[in-house]
């Protein structure tokens, strides 16, 4: 890769500033200062937390940060379809999802085909070759894999259609410490003195984070009822 996993992980925590701006440019949603505040400690708690081997290489850090705008872009964007008016008949957050996987999926496989050729086909012809496992596993684990990324981000987009572009994005970024801790539990990782203070940090800073928006939910309501 262009560099550590570790590296992209701490870049990517940055994904909520990048779709506050998003979400204030193109949606024209501009939330109160406290709210901002308190994605500091979310994403200072997540790069705490990933913090394991560094290695800074310029390649990595416009990758991730490449990452970060693609996937904040995707969601202002979809959270604006989604709310604005209607075009195109059932086309609700499923189906939105169900439409972009296809048009994403008819846009990529030419390119692969073009930057990777076959190499695809060979890397698990080699797998197969090595024993480990049979044709019949190998493609039922890449299948298995396919439609878990697939549930995951429909999910994803039903709870996009549901909230703001930033509690998404906050969501989203949390999803690493939840990924650290379920790692923990499962196979039984020992987590890191980093790891325990980051993540501690990063679910405070939801929990302010949530405490901010209904505040901020709640100034809302009053101001419109006077």
């Amino acid at each position: 890769g262009a560099g550590a996993v570790s590296f992209a992980h701490i870049v990517k925590a940055s994904e909520p500033v990048v779709t506050c701006a998003l979400n204030a440019v193109l949606l024209g949603q501009v939330l109160p200062v406290p709210v901002y505040l308190t994605l500091l400690p979310i994403i200072g708690g997540v790069a705490i937390a990933s913090m394991k081997e560094l290695s800074f290489t310029f390649l990595a850090l416009g990758a991730a940060m490449l990452s970060n705008v693609s996937s904040a872009a995707r969601g202002v964007l979809s959270k604006k379809t989604m709310t604005g008016k209607q075009i195109g008949e059932n086309l609700d957050a499923q189906n939105l999802y169900a439409v972009l996987t296809a048009m994403s999926t008819c846009i990529l496989i030419p390119m692969m085909l073009a930057i990777e050729g076959t190499g695809a086909f060979k890397a698990f012809g080699e797998v197969v070759a090595k024993g480990t496992y049979t044709k019949k596993a190998l493609a039922s684990l890449l299948a298995m894999g396919g439609a878990s990324y697939y549930a995951y981000n429909e999910v994803a987009f039903l709870a996009l259609g549901k909230v703001n572009p930033v509690t998404h994005a906050v969501g989203n970024t949390i999803k690493r410490v939840v990924i650290i801790v379920a790692s923990v539990v499962a196979f039984k990782t020992p987590m890191s003195t980093g790891s325990i203070i980051g993540s501690s940090i990063a679910i405070f800073g939801t929990l302010l984070y949530s405490l901010a928006m209904n505040a901020t939910k709640k100034s809302a309501d009053a101001d419109k009822k006077k």
